[in-house]
């Protein structure tokens, strides 16, 4: 084992889960010293496990999730995965992550052996090339002013050190106060490159996709979220659609947007392209959007 890994590499390490029974896994958090688990490494977690137990030949097509109790970051999580049906064509796996005899999280997840289609898609949106823009270790210390915490900056940081991650527009954190137009841009790829295993690649997306998606809710209400205190916020609910194959070692758009909130929640919803504008990815999710109270 590497003594000092890349960040990718501890990345990758954290998503090499344990196999303890057949259809049992464990996994382990990047950092016991945050609050709770991030949500897309569950996600990506429970994709895995569900991944392992499927042959390779049958792709992961889509998977939708509900997060329901906070992750101990301080402890291990185990995966456990039901074989729920094994078709010709299509594969469904239902996973739940388990922390302290309780469960966390709940994954369905479906693949599917290749066959040729009809086609068509959403054609993809403009966006600056993403050499042209900032990275977030170049944009982040520059505002180290705008965090009333100064460990917020780190701790952005340390959550994006394997994913390089360009704004297209200042994210909320940096703007709070400014109603903007509830929808925002991010390039997004690995900082090296990865092992030609498509499920791999479905479940680096997945973890990235939790990042940001709910940003567009807080741009419309010109709030700046969890990172500068104006809103409490957890994601509640999650769901992908993957449609073409994709490489999250290469450039691809992640273009949110918001169609609505109400009730303490908001609802993000997204297209992930290809930098030759294949619609790679479709997602959607719900989170708890709550304004602290004074």
């Amino acid at each position: 084992m590497n003594e000092n890994p890349t960040p990718l590499e501890s990345l990758l390490d954290l998503l090499d889960l344990e196999r303890i029974e057949q259809d049992i896994f464990r996994g382990y958090s990047r950092s016991a010293v945050v609050p709770r688990v991030f949500g897309g490494q569950v996600a990506a977690q429970a994709l895995v496990a569900a991944g392992r137990t499927v042959p390779p030949e049958r792709a992961a097509h889509s998977l939708h999730a509900y997060f329901l109790r906070p992750g101990d970051p301080g402890a291990p999580i185990v995966y456990q995965v039901d074989r729920i049906r094994d078709g010709r064509s299509f594969t469904t796996r239902r996973v739940v992550a388990i922390q302290h005899g309780q469960p966390i999280f709940h994954l369905s997840a479906s693949f599917q052996v290749h066959e040729d289609g009809l086609e068509h898609q959403e054609a993809m949106p403009p966006a600056p090339d993403p050499e042209s823009l900032p990275s977030a270790d170049e944009l982040l210390p520059k505002h180290a002013d705008r965090f009333p915490d100064p460990t917020v900056i780190d701790r952005l940081q340390e959550a994006r050190a394997a994913v390089d991650l360009r704004y297209v527009e200042d994210p909320p954190f940096l703007t709070a106060g400014v109603r903007r137009e509830p929808r925002s841009q991010v390039w997004f790829r690995t900082r090296g490159e990865l092992a030609d295993d498509p499920l791999l690649h479905v479940c680096l997306a997945t973890y990235v996709s939790d990042m940001t998606l709910l940003d567009s809710v807080l741009l419309a209400h010109g709030r700046g979220g969890w990172a500068v205190g104006d809103v409490v916020g957890a994601s509640l609910d999650h769901a992908m659609w993957f449609h073409r194959p994709f490489r999250a070692d290469q450039w691809l758009l992640y273009d949110q947007q918001s169609p609505s909130s109400s009730g303490g929640r908001g609802l993000g919803t997204a297209r992930i392209y290809t930098q030759d504008g294949a619609l790679a990815v479709s997602v959607i999710q719900e989170g708890l959007v709550r304004v602290p109270r004074a």
